[in-house]
């Protein structure tokens, strides 16, 4: 139950209203059953006149009706019986609603802290992880996980309702409902197996399930070369293995769940025949509370099998939780510390003084300096893999040198608030990336603070304006998946569009402009 535990930790206020209300709710349901063994008896006086003496709970009740001075008749504890369903029915509807603003917020909260601790990690961390399963992480585990929570909150809810029915059979006999309860607990125990076997199922589904949606992130983003060159089904081949595993660990979640209630049912059956026979043949008890101990032994029965059987589903959830959170771990050791207060200007310019850097030791730049005016035009030159990304990439602090340092102006990097700088810089990557939505949406990226007229004056500084005019419906057009309504030339330039909105005091065009005719 650590799941539940550090959930519960989390959401301290909720989880106690929660318990709380479905420990008034039970108490509500006994009250309610107590009243059926008076009301057997008041039946019998009006039946038969082959009325028994209330035992237990039954005397326990009659004995509050005498203190209040009332009469136990058959419309008071009918009265009783009806008032305690609404009761438990209120607690109880008390108790879901908490429930499941939890669970709503563990779904927000583990999404959330995702997103921020992948944003504020560093750009090394950030480009090694498998965007599909970081899409996969935000989407499916964090609704798993808080499934998870919900199956753990309904075993409490359940153990508290098998606790009150066993009390209440106690009360009646103590040895029969003893008996009946080791026999249940026993049951439970042999049946443990299956429990075990969801629970591997579930983590085989988390694995899995991480593994086939960045495979396919990845193939989607290559669909149309593919397609082209008729390679689909050989890359499709890629995820056949996968999804096989990922049907063979849903099939067996899906037995071990089925098998589980079958056994349950057919156990929680027997136990009661026998107790039925020894408390009739044997005990001498009276037939009303033989019948309403039988009602209750089996509904304590029935609700330790729900447990057992919340915990197997809450246990089929939880690997999403923990995969969850060492995602979230894993990206906030990885965070990007910016020591820098000051504020930059870019005034005179950048330069770059005796900058060695390398990836995995292997050497890209080695003692490089540079000098960029501010109000210039610099073109940085060079074959592939000559390090024209990986001196941006330093530019914008996305990366820092081994040796050597960037200045703006007369200020080092390290001592630039590094937030602020990037305010100021406009860049357009070699790959064009595009939201599936408007082009005035991919041009502000929904800022608030920019407006129309704002993208307007980036479309036409882009050269954009006039294509985006033709469009059915102008700027608010959508673009596709990726950008792929538009032409390369035309995704170029809602890129470049983009990069001049904020009207940055640094453009950094990378390759920006390879779809472009030359004008």
């Amino acid at each position: 139950m650590r799941l539940l535990t550090v959930l519960t930790s989390r959401y301290p206020g909720r989880t106690a209203a929660a318990v709380v209300a479905l420990l008034l709710a039970g108490i509500a349901e006994g009250v309610g059953l107590s009243a059926l063994f008076p009301l057997l008896r008041v039946a019998g006086d009006v039946g038969s006149g082959l009325a028994e003496e209330p035992s237990g709970p039954g005397r326990v009740l009659v004995g509050l009706f005498a203190a209040v001075g009332l009469t136990p008749t058959l419309e008071a504890l009918l009265v009783v019986i009806v008032a305690a369903a609404a009761v438990k029915s209120g607690l109880a509807l008390l108790a879901n609603r908490q429930v499941g603003y939890i669970v709503a917020g563990v779904a927000t909260d583990l999404r959330l802290a995702l997103i921020r601790a992948l944003l504020a990690a560093r750009w090394p961390y950030f480009v090694g992880q498998p965007l599909g399963a970081l899409a996969n992480a935000v989407a499916t585990e964090t609704t798993r996980a808080a499934t998870a929570y919900l199956h753990g909150t309904t075993v409490i809810a359940f153990i508290i309702q098998a606790a009150v029915y066993a009390l209440l059979a106690f009360l009646v006999s103590w040895k029969a409902a003893l008996g009946a309860l080791v026999v249940g607990l026993g049951v439970m125990v042999l049946l443990n197996r299956l429990v075990r076997v969801a629970r591997r199922a579930g983590a085989r589904q988390t694995r899995l399930l991480r593994s086939l949606v960045a495979r396919l992130a990845d193939l989607l983003q290559s669909v149309k070369p593919l397609k082209s060159m008729g390679r689909e089904p050989v890359a499709g081949g890629l995820l056949l293995s996968d999804t096989l595993g990922l049907n063979d660990a849903l099939r067996r979640e899906v037995f071990s769940r089925e098998a589980l209630r079958s056994f349950q049912e057919l156990a929680i059956t027997i136990v009661v025949a026998a107790g039925v026979y020894a408390a009739v043949t044997r005990a001498e008890l009276p037939f009303s509370s033989v019948l309403v101990m039988t009602f209750m032994i089996a509904r304590a029965l029935v609700g330790l099998g729900k447990v057992q059987r919340g915990y197997q589903q809450m246990l089929t959830c939880e690997s999403a939780f923990w995969s969850l959170e060492r995602a979230v771990s894993e990206a906030d050791q990885q965070q990007e510390i910016s020591v820098g207060t000051m504020s930059p200007l870019l005034r005179g310019g950048l330069r770059l003084d005796g900058i060695t850097f390398a990836y995995e030791g292997e050497p890209v730049l080695r003692d490089v300096s540079l000098t960029v005016p501010a109000g210039r035009v610099t073109v940085v030159v060079g074959p592939s893999g000559a390090g024209k990304t990986t001196v941006v990439d330093l530019v914008t602090g996305l990366l820092r040198p081994h040796q050597g340092e960037v200045w703006i102006d007369e200020l080092p990097m390290a001592h630039v608030d590094r937030a602020a700088w990037r305010r100021m810089i406009g860049y357009v990557p070699q790959e064009t990336l595009l939201l599936h939505d408007s082009v005035l949406r991919n041009v502000t990226l929904g800022d608030p603070a920019l407006t129309p007229a704002d993208a307007e004056y980036a479309l036409r500084a882009a050269g954009a304006w006039d294509f985006v005019t033709l469009l059915p419906d102008g700027v608010l057009s959508l673009v596709g998946e990726r950008g792929g309504r538009l032409s390369g030339g035309q995704r170029q330039r809602l890129a470049i569009a983009r990069a001049l909105i904020h009207r940055p005091a640094l453009l950094i065009l990378d390759e920006a402009t390879s779809a472009l005719d030359a004008d």
